[in-house]
Order: structure tokens, then C-alpha cells, then sequence
């Protein structure tokens, strides 16, 4: 069995794993050997921004569009 947990930077690794990881697992342990030490950023956190979906007449003016488009491909693919 392998899992891994995201330890909160300011956590000591086994102070953590005492408190969070032991109680409810208690034949767990720490591979140290494959412990790292990094941060974490979450782009969609801090970078996305919303945008309001389109309004369902826009949507179905797009897709009529788009099939008379590809209607009109096809024809000229059968014709030749």
C-alpha cells in the first residue's frame, strides 16, 4: 500500500503524522528516504477568473451555424 500526504509546510513531518495519519491507520509509516520538501501552488486558485456561461440562444445560434456550414461541406465533397 502506498499513499502519500501533503504536509503543511510549517508542520513538523512527525508531529503531523501523529496527529493526523496514526489514528486512523495505525500500521503506517514514513519512507524518509522519499520524503520532499517543496510548495505547492494552485493556479486555479490564484489565477482563474470567471466568466459568465453563454446564454442557451447563443449557444444554439452557434451550433445551427456551424451545421449549415458543415452541410454546406459535405455537398461540395459529394459533388466532386
Amino acid at each position: 500500500m502506498r499513499d502519500y500526504e501533503n504536509v503543511p509546510l510549517k508542520d513538523n513531518i512527525h508531529a503531523y503524522f501523529r496527529r493526523e495519519v496514526h489514528p486512523h491507520v495505525p500500521e503506517a509509516w514514513i519512507n524518509l528516504d522519499n520524503t520532499k520538501i517543496g510548495y505547492e501552488i494552485s493556479f486555479n486558485k490564484y489565477f482563474y477568473r470567471h466568466q459568465p456561461l453563454r446564454s442557451l440562444e447563443e449557444v444554439s445560434r452557434d451550433i445551427l451555424k456551424l451545421e449549415e456550414e458543415s452541410e454546406g461541406l459535405i455537398r461540395e465533397i459529394l459533388e466532386m
